[in-house]
């Protein structure tokens, strides 16, 4: 028995050796990254299907994998969530290390073959909240934290964002928006898409957080992965934008 642990040891101990780290270290990164998106009953089908493209185009994108080879690290950890009303919260992708062409390729692949996962109203607030708790059980080592919310409308179910965002604040996690125009001219639902001085206005001053914060508009889901690049790209790179206002 003494001899079997021994070799036991031993094995795991080139185990070790051979992978060049613990077999239980925790693994550093630049950003630990969770994608929190809007599947409210306001986004259709066709939306849903061009956000999903979007993801993949700007994943799959020269420049999303220069700016994270161009970190410290070379590496990122990225999560993706969904979000309808309350209690239609979910985490879709689990924590990915993304640190090359390949592994960003396999995340953005993954993200684009997940199904749908709900309808409902827009509970922002709950999906800042579930994104914190992935952020506290994520396993790696992160220089920054960083959550990012897009959606086309207001909170309107749940906790209520401005809570969620103070928690996340607190924790020193930096929250980013993609504001979305919706187009549809129902009543009801404009007053939910186009609040009081427009919904990237809202997103800055109730959703946002941390000082390096921003706010990018898409004003059409054809444009969404052109604008998921530039975020990206901005949020790894840590480049603050000239605007900050989008």
């Amino acid at each position: 028995m003494q001899r079997l642990l021994l070799l036991t040891t031993a094995f795991f101990g080139m185990a070790s050796f051979w992978t060049g780290r613990p077999a239980h270290a925790i693994e550093p990164v630049d950003v630990a990254l969770v994608l929190v998106d809007d599947v409210s009953g306001s986004i259709n089908d066709d939306e849903y299907k061009l956000e999903k493209q979007g993801y993949y185009a700007a994943f799959t994108s020269d420049s999303v994998v220069a700016a994270i080879q161009g970190g410290p690290v070379g590496a990122v950890a990225v999560m993706f969530v969904e979000f309808a009303g309350a209690g239609q919260v979910e985490n879709v992708v689990d924590w990915t290390i993304v640190r090359d062409a390949d592994s960003a390729r396999a995340f953005a692949q993954k993200l684009q073959d997940a199904p749908r996962s709900s309808w409902g109203h827009t509970a922002i607030g709950d999906g800042v909240t579930l994104a914190m708790q992935d952020l506290a059980a994520s396993g790696v080592k992160a220089t920054r934290r960083i959550i990012d919310v897009a959606g086309d409308g207001t909170n309107n179910s749940g906790r209520p964002v401005e809570e969620a965002r103070d928690e996340a604040a607190q924790q020193g996690i930096i929250i980013n928006g993609l504001a979305i125009a919706n187009e549809s001219d129902i009543p009801w639902l404009q007053r939910h898409t186009h609040p009081p001085g427009g919904l990237a206005n809202y997103y800055r001053h109730s959703v946002t957080a941390g000082e390096t914060s921003f706010v990018l508009e898409v004003h059409d889901y054809h444009s969404f992965g052109e604008a998921v690049t530039r975020k990206l790209v901005q949020e790894i790179a840590r480049r603050v934008a000239a605007d900050r206002n989008g």
